[in-house]
């Protein structure tokens, strides 16, 4: 996702991937080839998921669009809705008061995380996003990356709010292993 980012300036669409794919009623090949990951080439190293989602991206002119396409491919149960569709840099500052950029350079230090935040702070929800969590029965938050897939979504301006005003049950999927450069050492 970063080099999809800095390459063609698109939205990190990792994190939606891996919702879809989690989501989809179509058969197990289509979530393997969403999920397959090229093993070497120019694009190795890339999901076929995240340059599907991102071409859809340059052909609709709209990542929620790419989103809703992608959906309908995989016949996904329920909708997948980004936090915000604003372009942003999930930063993190380590133990040791170095400042990191980039949700894929943070889990590369092995200096601890710190506290995490996002430029520009005032990014703004979808409000379909927020109508969502406002009538929803269950809001979950997981499984995934601690720092740089589940708590990142709560640096988005109105979310948490929306989150701690709903009234449905809320329910935190932790991840059963800690995550190298994310939770070394948590218990």
């Amino acid at each position: 996702s970063g080099r999809l980012r800095d390459e063609l300036g698109v939205l990190p669409p990792g994190d939606i991937r891996n919702c879809l794919v989690a989501l989809s009623t179509e058969e197990l090949l289509m979530k393997k080839l969403f999920q397959y990951r090229f093993s070497n080439g120019s694009l190795q190293g890339h999901s076929f998921g995240n340059l599907f989602i991102t071409a859809m991206s340059e052909v609709s002119g709209d990542f929620s669009a790419a989103i809703e396409k992608s959906s309908e491919i995989l016949a996904i149960r329920g909708k997948v809705l980004p936090s915000s569709i604003d372009n942003v840099t999930l930063c993190a500052k380590l133990k040791n008061q170095e400042l990191v950029k980039g949700e894929d350079k943070i889990p590369l230090s092995k200096d601890g995380i710190e506290s995490i935040f996002i430029e520009p702070s005032t990014v703004l929800p979808l409000p379909e996003t927020i109508r969502a969590i406002q009538e929803a029965d269950t809001v979950i938050l997981g499984p995934g990356s601690l720092y740089t897939s589940v708590i990142c979504n709560l640096l988005v301006k109105d979310i948490p709010e929306a989150i701690c005003q709903s009234e449905a049950m809320k329910i935190y999927i932790c991840n059963v292993m800690t995550q190298p450069g994310e939770t070394d050492n948590y218990t």
